[in-house]
């Protein structure tokens, strides 16, 4: 049966090719722990180590700053990709002799799993334990977890509280807004934190006529720089986005004035965990607009202190 010449003309329009398969690389070995990280598409070039995502840069100078060198980053795998849809994972390589609080049982579920006989892939709830084996010593083995006394381990609760609650408001408002276009073509995001659930107290919900209208269509002229009016589901109002950006240089100044001349934040021997986060703030801050960079720059301390430590991180790591 022959294609009608008419439908055989407009079928030309709209070709069929064919490409021989590609066959995965059976034979590659993993060469050592290799992190999976988020990579802005402003930052894309070839030598570049560190990522642009706060949760993926915190981890890896919690890799940097206990002491481990030569790890591996990748860039070219999607969150879709990575476990529960959430980056950054760490691919290492299969260790038995290791003791770890997961079983194998619990690996099938999501958080660990094996990629293959050699080799797993954790999350990174899963990065400490993993460290602390690798280096057969762990902070809780300390009298303070690394700080200097008592005091400052309490003292670094609240200073982790203010990086994952106003500063981190800050920097999430500071973001580009996202065009309609951009919305529908791009792929669909991996869960993170929304900015209503580090607010205290919570942004309300929208009421009246606006609230029918899209959250990603909907933008306002702000002080502070040309940022989205909303974030997730939530809009978020012009009084709460003044808000943040009133206590935000307030939480810089009083970081800047913490840190002093010390080395590490709150006067430590070593790095902690404080200094791992504080970094991947103060770094996403300085790479980002200049309605939140500014408070940082203009504090000599900070931007010396970051830059000496991204040296150590960047030292650490390897692009893939």
């Amino acid at each position: 049966m022959q294609v009608p010449g008419p439908l055989k003309t407009l079928f030309s329009y709209f070709p069929l090719y064919t490409h021989p398969p590609l066959n995965a690389k059976r034979n590659s070995t993993l060469e050592g722990p290799t992190i999976w990280a988020r990579l802005s598409k402003a930052n894309n070039s070839a030598d570049a180590v560190l990522s642009s995502d706060v949760e993926c840069l915190k981890w890896q100078a919690y890799l940097a700053l206990r002491g481990l060198s030569g790890i591996r980053v990748r860039f070219d795998v999607d969150a879709q990709g990575a476990i529960d849809g959430r980056l950054p994972n760490l691919h290492v390589p299969f260790d038995a002799s290791a003791t770890y609080s997961w079983s194998a049982d619990n690996n099938k579920k999501s958080s660990t799993g094996p990629i293959d006989d050699s080799t797993e892939l954790l999350s990174a709830p899963h990065i400490v334990e993993w460290v602390d084996a690798k280096l057969a010593h762990s902070a809780l083995d300390d009298a303070w977890e690394g700080y200097k006394d008592e005091a400052a381990k309490d003292e670094s609760r609240a200073w982790v509280s203010l990086l994952e609650g106003n500063v981190h408001a800050a920097l999430l408002l500071s973001q580009p807004a996202e065009s309609f276009l951009e919305s529908l073509l791009a792929p669909p995001s991996p869960p993170s934190t929304s900015l209503e659930s580090i607010l205290v107290p919570p942004p309300p919900p929208s009421t009246g006529f606006l609230s029918l209208l899209p959250s990603y269509s909907f933008t306002l002229f702000s002080p502070f720089g040309n940022t989205s009016n909303t974030t997730g589901s939530v809009r978020i109002s012009s009084a709460t986005r003044i808000s943040v950006f009133q206590k935000y240089p307030d939480a810089i100044k009083a970081l800047s004035e913490r840190l002093g001349t010390d080395k590490w934040f709150l006067g430590s021997e070593y790095p902690t965990p404080l200094d791992a986060l504080t970094f991947a703030y103060l770094h996403c801050i300085l790479q980002s607009s200049e309605a939140v960079r500014k408070e940082v720059t203009r504090r000599v301390n900070l931007v010396a202190w970051e830059l000496r430590v991204r040296a150590m991180v960047k030292a650490a790591f390897n692009r893939a």
